[in-house]
């Protein structure tokens, strides 16, 4: 399975009113690193005929990340069959262990010229593993 990486630095534009990161920001870094992982793994020809949309977040937190503090974020795809796929996002703090959160997604595979869901091309899910 192909693993993406990205290292961040919590600001304060991050923060809510109890100055840890708000979970908003949290769901953008999802799509963030999602997003920048489907650029390095795609190919132009995909890009005209497919998109993904997301079906469902499921976000689990774990402890709170402040203000200067330095973030990994690692995703992969341990699932793709049909016209879905599961994408893992794992946020930990990047000089401890120690896991912030974690979001599991369930995107779903769109043909650009119907908006309907099309099967993931067996081409397409080798990438992923």
């Amino acid at each position: 399975m192909k693993k993406y990486h990205k290292l961040l630095t919590v600001k304060a534009a991050d923060l809510d009113e109890l100055h840890h990161v708000n979970n908003v920001r949290y769901l953008d870094w999802v799509q963030q690193i999602s997003k920048e992982h489907w650029e390095v793994l795609t190919k132009k020809a995909w890009e005209h005929r497919y998109f993904w949309v997301v079906k469902r977040h499921q976000i689990t937190y774990h402890s709170p990340a402040l203000l200067g503090e330095e973030l990994i974020l690692t995703t992969y795809v341990p699932e793709a069959s049909g016209a879905t796929s599961k994408r893992k996002v794992e946020i930990r703090k990047s000089q401890e262990d120690g896991l912030v959160a974690e979001c599991l997604t369930d995107w779903v595979l769109l043909d650009r010229q119907t908006g309907k869901p099309a099967r993931i091309p067996r081409e397409m899910q080798e990438i992923f593993q």
